[in-house]
């Protein structure tokens, strides 16, 4: 906690307007936006990487935008930090009514204790929609899987994998059948329902979509490289190869990556 403070004190010195840095007290809620972005990616990519020490450090930058925002909230007399805390805290304690309150010591399971969440959730914020509280400015996979679960904690899912599957292949068809009718604005929503089928089938097989495609793309960048050191290698220009050596040297890359 002393380390916390001291983060909290050197924050505040920076946005001090008489002493403090002039980029630092510039800012705004807003205008921090891309850079926290992309600290939070940041902290995604040490996570998937493994990186301990690199994590440490990218946990360390994230704080610096949170208490950035909460120090900016406080000079324009929105709210203090201790009501973040105090917040965070009262809501940790509402939801988790087996840890803290009249259900504590119950057996409950994981994915119970998830949709316990969504209804208190629900209740607390006299939302409409279960769906609703989704921020639509999320990357489209996580959107859509976010939307999945919610809809399954009402019990909208499929009970087979099978189910899912047959879906899949549905939406598949539809696809072709858009494409062979030469229905551009047919082909655009079914390529969307057919994504939308995929991430449920990654839901279901406990999968987070986001990760998967990012993890098929980084093989991808990984086998093209190999395809590009090749063409180096040789002296060749790589734009005036052929389709069928390029296809060639994919299947090549595979046996390595």
């Amino acid at each position: 906690m002393q380390e916390f403070d001291r983060l909290w004190q050197i924050v505040k010195q920076l946005r001090n307007p008489h002493s403090g840095c002039p980029w630092d007290i510039k800012q705004t809620p807003k205008s921090l936006i891309p850079n926290f972005i992309e600290e939070l990616y940041e902290v995604i990519e040490a996570i998937e990487n493994k990186d301990d020490q690199h994590l440490k450090e990218e946990l360390g930058d994230l704080t610096l935008h949170i208490l950035m925002q909460a120090r900016i909230a406080e000079e324009n007399g929105d709210f203090k930090l201790c009501e973040v805390f105090k917040t965070i805290s009262e809501k940790l304690i509402s939801r988790h009514p087996h840890v803290f309150n009249n259900e504590r010591g119950k057996t409950i399971e994981a994915e119970q204790v998830k949709n316990n969440w969504e209804k208190i959730k629900n209740r607390q914020k006299n939302r409409d929609s279960i769906l609703d509280g989704i921020p639509k400015v999320m990357p489209a996979l996580i959107y859509a899987q976010r939307m999945q679960e919610k809809a399954a904690s009402v019990g909208f899912d499929w009970d087979k994998m099978s189910d899912v599957i047959a879906k899949v292949d549905e939406e598949l068809q539809e696809l072709k059948e858009a494409i062979n009718a030469k229905d551009k604005q047919a082909v655009e929503e079914e390529t969307g329902d057919l994504i939308f089928a995929i991430v449920n089938f990654a839901r279901k097989n406990g999968l987070d979509s986001e990760s998967v495609l990012k993890q098929a793309a980084d093989k991808f960048y990984t086998r093209f490289r190999w395809i590009e050191d090749h063409f180096r290698e040789k002296n060749l220009n790589i734009y005036e190869t052929t389709l069928e050596l390029l296809d060639e040297l994919w299947e090549e890359s595979k046996k390595s990556f």
